[in-house]
């Protein structure tokens, strides 16, 4: 459960930010997932 509250906090941190470019948006999503396994 501590995982899941601490993806949704990244979630709405990354809705702060501006757009990115797919490629960035790519890179992200691939960090995220290595730092939920």
């Amino acid at each position: 459960m501590g995982d899941k509250g601490r993806s949704d906090r990244a979630k709405k941190e990354v809705q702060k930010k501006p757009l990115k470019t797919a490629k960035e948006k790519r890179i992200e999503k691939r960090e995220k997932k290595s730092r939920t396994e």
